[in-house]
């Protein structure tokens, strides 16, 4: 809607029409005192010109990630956009839609959403897909949420490689509820069977764990499946979508919900948002999954057609049967991460994958050899993980940000007490010259640690 500012006429019209004869007459409740009495302290308008080029400069105060080599990670990748995803989900059908997924505005995007759901049960091996949610951490917390209530059990087990911020958002969440968590030790980066074989789970409503998790490692998720089969304890695994194109799915380890971040499909990093959760479930539980879900029907004449058909919040079913009051889906991120995997397909999703993999394995074991510079952790890991440096970490990206490196995210930043230590990611945009850069760069910095 523009603004078009109204005329000394158009007012006086209005003035006439409430029956005042001047604006301080139509004011006069408010008392003196508290009225301005001289013009607003603004600067003079300035030409779209003059406007452009204060907004260019504003901006070229801020380095963005094309301006560097990004290697931090954490749970928000740089991984590469198709074009065609930012062209298609900026029409205005999809762009400007509001509550876009009411079926008389918009078949196409309830397919979307629809088509949305169909690929995270493919990704996840899980039955069926809500029509997304927040991010990755509400969707764990509505996980938990779904199992407290499910199971009556009050705790919950949180293996210690599930992300910081996932767990602060769990404890906001269940911070009204009785609930008693069970944190494992943490062997070498990831939790052991032995150690979940030691938990009495009568008490237990669910087991959440991360694969690959924070420090990278891949977890055994298939073992941990296995352990909790016969038992009322609801499984719940978070994964990173992209490593599912070869790692084994939240489905074939038997977890009951499988969540997390679609960030890394079309979605930019957004200096940490918006971005779109995945929530996946097997069918028996799909009366009871949180958001809303869409699916594809016919109506009389036989023709295709798509409703959104559950809702388990209490605007739609009785407040005592409502599983969760989370109110929307992130319907434009949810369309970007649909369109990228349409684009790449399956084999595209795995190369995408593969190239992270080595990538990264390149990297690491190369910073493995420099003198100084030490792995965290001798496991399996996907495209993630964390080394000990000579140097306090922070001082390390500083010097590494000289060659327009970002480094990695500071472990200290979740972890006080791991000054030395840092995250790196590696994605597929990462050329052979990047890797190499960082290497030289990181060699340098660690013989200077050294000759001090």
């Amino acid at each position: 809607m523009s603004y078009v500012s109204s005329s000394e006429k158009e007012r006086r019209e209005m003035l006439d029409k409430i029956g005042v004869a001047s604006f301080e007459e139509l004011i006069t409740e408010i008392p003196e005192s508290l009225r301005l009495k001289r013009k607003l302290d603004i600067p003079a308008g300035k030409s779209e010109l003059e406007v452009s080029e204060h907004l260019r400069k504003l901006a070229g105060k801020n380095e963005s990630c094309a301006d560097q080599v990004n290697f931090m990670g954490a749970g928000a990748y740089d991984h590469y956009i198709p074009a065609a995803v930012d062209a298609l989900i900026s029409r205005s059908e999809y762009l400007t839609a509001y509550t876009p997924y009411q079926a008389e505005v918009s078949q196409g995007t309830l397919q979307t959403i629809y088509e949305y759901q169909s690929l995270v049960c493919r990704l996840t091996g899980m039955d069926i897909a809500n029509a997304s949610m927040y991010d990755g951490a509400s969707a764990t917390a509505e996980a938990v949420l779904m199992a407290l209530t499910l199971t009556k059990n009050n705790k919950v087990c949180l293996a210690p490689g599930l992300h910081p911020n996932y767990r602060a958002v769990i404890d906001t969440y269940t911070s009204g509820i009785d609930v008693e968590f069970i944190e494992p030790e943490n062997e070498d980066g990831s939790i052991t069977v032995d150690k979940l074989s030691d938990i009495d789970f009568d008490q237990v409503a669910c087991v959440v764990v991360q694969s690959p998790n924070f420090y990278g490692v891949i977890e055994d998720i298939k073992s941990i499946g296995k352990l909790l089969a016969d038992k009322k304890a609801m499984f719940v695994v978070v994964s990173n979508p992209v490593a599912l194109a070869l790692l084994t799915t939240p489905g074939e380890a038997g977890a009951d919900i499988a969540v997390g971040e679609m960030q890394v499909f079309g979605n930019c990093l957004n200096l940490g948002g918006p971005y779109v959760g995945y929530f996946a479930a097997r069918k028996k539980l799909m009366r009871q999954i949180p958001g809303r879900l869409a699916a594809r029907t016919e109506d009389v004449k036989g023709e295709k057609g798509y409703v959104l058909t559950l809702q388990t919040r209490e605007q739609h079913i009785r407040r005592e049967k409502a599983t969760s009051n989370i109110c929307t889906n992130q319907a434009l991120c949810a369309l970007a991460a649909t369109i990228h995997l349409s684009l790449i397909g399956k084999s595209g999703l795995i190369e995408m994958a593969k190239q992270s993999v080595r990538k990264a394995h390149y990297l690491a074991e190369k910073l493995a050899l420099i003198d100084g510079i030490d792995l965290v952790y001798k496991q399996p890991f996907f495209h993630e993980f964390v080394i000990k440096l000579p140097v306090q970490a922070r001082d390390f990206m500083e010097k590494m940000q000289s060659e327009k490196i970002l480094a990695g995210v500071p472990m200290a930043r979740f972890y006080t007490d791991r000054n030395s230590e840092l995250l790196v990611a590696v994605t597929e945009k990462r050329s052979r010259e990047d890797l190499d850069l960082y290497v030289r760069r990181a060699e340098e910095i660690a013989k200077q640690a050294s000759d001090a």
